[in-house]
């Protein structure tokens, strides 16, 4: 047990959940049987369950066995998103099985959370409590036990339990006792109504049955269609997996992770909600699914970059949005809840959405090339709107900004909010010239040697041998692993090759990594006006292996080591293969989870790692 799990007085630690979802929202399932986390019916909805950042106040919903303290294990079905949380007690096994219907079975059902438990072997006593609470644990509601199951109403949501086994409201929940023998099983299903009709919706031992069956061949035929076959197979599949279920199948959007307010340190304030698209995780998006073979999701993906880009005016494009384009709600703070493990404050929103970063422009246009080369060539209306969008790069790449850390001290100009400019400006020249498409290539190229210039001017420090995180400012920043990857500098280069090693030494030493372990940044108040510090960034580590791979065409050692830093990687992992954003110092999970930019980084680093093996082996 991690030391940190004492303080979360009867909470779920981060790592110890495994997710399901049905690519409109998802749930976080505990290892002991408990969802405790729960938006509806949307993703950025407010949460229906969230004992994960209040144990007392925020509501969920429990299925385990009587008494407790028993053996637990969990897992996913192979080859899916269909949970199994199995219970080993010396009366019996029990086999708790969680998932959202997707497939044919979904289409008639319509949208439910089905939890099966069944005993494998001897006999089984368990406990079923649900106790909602609606709007962030905001919005009373009316409970009521009915034919079939019991009835949740609140004023802006109304839930049905649905089961056959006797209910005994207790407070604003419910509760059940019942004892099932050898291949005997209850089921449950959570869906959206109200007082009447919960008992047409009762689930039979086999009805249950078809719905799982027609779920898990929902995800292995999408999952069939990968196509990496090398190394760290289960990873990369884990990790595809991952990111299908943090994307919203209504408009393409993906989010950049399910949670909101998950702490980066323990007890910290630095806790945000991420339930939201941003345009930063374009060009990784689009990359990772490309390489693996889902073109599908990269498609889609576009498709909703396209119309963004179509909505906006003259202005600055806006760097996040909500799932269906709209502005993200303001940010703001829920002080009756207690937080993860006591990390306060509680945010809903995100402040951020109004910054200016920079460094946007450039992940969008790589995308858009990408998309462009390996998926559909763009059409001239979008060429239109991102020419716009160049040409207010070309006017504005001097400005200072947040910077892709979303700082919220004063402005900088981050070197790597300057990079990403250059990618901006030199994709489009490329795209340009490959489809004979118009620009003012002159203007074009002009700034795209201008930034380099300047990068390799004041980005570069020459006593540190290294490049820093802002013009003036000596600090280190792991984005700049990004310089080779995105083809600004050869990955030999000799001064690509010198921040590297600065960036490979412990932070004692002046560098960001620990064991393999990257920081994103030395994190301070000072520098990025929060308090607090936060654990290493997963993100950081696997471009960290990327930069170390490309490299090792003139330095071989880093080819062994890169391999090992990415093993090792897997050990930080969860039980299910799972990442949060970052690691805290005991190895536990810190921020929110799973996020989909982690993943999306492992697909990339273990391809490349992958292929350059390949052609060493």
């Amino acid at each position: 047990m991690n030391p940190h799990h004492e303080d979360l007085k009867g909470g779920v630690a981060i790592e110890d959940h495994g997710v399901i979802g049905d690519l409109r929202t998802v749930a976080l399932v505990g290892n002991e049987g408990t969802i405790d986390w729960l938006c509806y019916p949307h993703f950025d909805s407010p949460s229906l369950f969230a004992a994960l950042l209040d144990p007392e106040k925020g509501g969920y919903w429990r299925v385990s066995p009587e008494p407790d303290g028993v053996m637990k294990r969990q897992f996913y079905w192979p080859d899916t998103n269909v949970l199994v949380t199995r219970f080993y007690t010396p009366a019996g096994v029990g086999e708790l099985i969680d998932l959202m219907p997707l497939g044919r079975g979904a289409q008639a059902e319509g949208r439910v959370v089905l939890r099966r438990i069944r005993v494998v072997r001897g006999e089984m006593s368990f406990r079923m409590e649900c106790f909602p609470a609606f709007n962030y644990a905001r919005d009373e509601h009316e409970t009521h036990v009915v034919k079939g199951g019991a009835a949740f109403v609140s004023k802006s949501l109304s839930m049905q339990l649905v089961t056959p086994i006797p209910l005994k409201q207790e407070g604003s929940g419910v509760v059940a006792h019942f004892t099932l023998k050898e291949s005997e099983s209850a089921v449950f299903t959570l869906r959206e109504g109200g007082i009447e009709g919960c008992h047409h919706h009762l689930h039979t031992h086999d009805s249950a049955e078809k719905l799982f069956r027609d779920t898990v061949d929902y995800w292995r035929h999408w999952l069939s269609k990968c196509k990496y076959t090398g190394r760290w197979r289960e990873m990369v599949q884990r990790s595809a997996l991952a990111l299908k279920l943090m994307t919203f199948e209504p408009s393409g959007a993906i989010i950049a992770a399910p949670t909101c307010s998950l702490p980066e340190s323990p007890g910290g304030t630095r806790n945000w909600d991420y339930r939201f698209c941003w345009l930063r995780d374009a060009a990784f998006t689009v990359y990772a699914f490309l390489r693996i073979g889902f073109n599908e999701e990269a498609a889609a993906f576009m498709r909703w970059v396209e119309k963004r880009c179509a909505e906006n005016g003259d202005g600055p494009l806006p760097l996040m949005f909500s799932l269906d384009g709209t502005p993200v709600p303001k940010e703001e703070e829920l002080k009756h809840l207690r937080g993860y493990g006591g990390a306060q404050p509680v945010r809903i929103g995100n402040m951020a959405s109004k910054q200016l970063q920079l460094d946007i422009y450039g992940e969008l246009m790589d995308s858009v090339y990408l998309s462009n080369k390996y998926a559909a060539p763009i059409s001239y209306d979008f060429w239109r709107h991102l020419r716009r969008l160049v040409d207010w790069v070309c006017d504005h790449w001097r400005m200072e900004d947040e910077g892709i850390w979303e700082i919220r001290g004063s402005r900088r100009h981050f070197v790597y909010s300057k990079l990403m400019c250059w990618v901006a400006v030199d994709r489009a020249i490329r795209l340009a010239d490959k489809r004979s498409l118009p620009a003012d290539r002159a203007k074009w190229l002009k700034t795209r040697d201008a930034i380099f210039e300047e990068i390799m001017d004041k980005g570069w420090c020459k006593e540190k041998g290294a490049f820093i995180q802002a013009y003036g400012h000596e600090a280190l920043d792991a984005a700049n692993l990004l310089m080779p990857l995105v083809f600004f500098l050869s990955p030999v280069d000799p001064r690509m090759l010198s921040t590297l090693d600065v960036i490979r030494k412990p932070p004692r030493d002046g560098g960001l990594t620990s064991d393999g372990l990257v920081f994103r940044y030395e994190a301070n108040e000072k520098l990025d006006g929060i308090q607090g510090s936060e654990g290493t960034f997963n993100l950081c580590s696997f471009w960290l292996v990327e930069a170390m791979t490309r490299a090792s065409s003139v330095r071989p050692d880093l080819l062994d080591e890169a391999r090992l830093i990415f093993e090792r990687m897997q050990g930080y992992a969860n039980h299910l293969g799972l990442y949060a954003e970052q690691t805290g110092m005991s190895g536990e999970a810190m921020g929110n989870f799973p996020q989909a930019l982690t993943h999306l980084s492992l697909i990339s680093a273990a391809y490349n790692l992958d292929r350059t093996l390949g052609r060493h082996d």
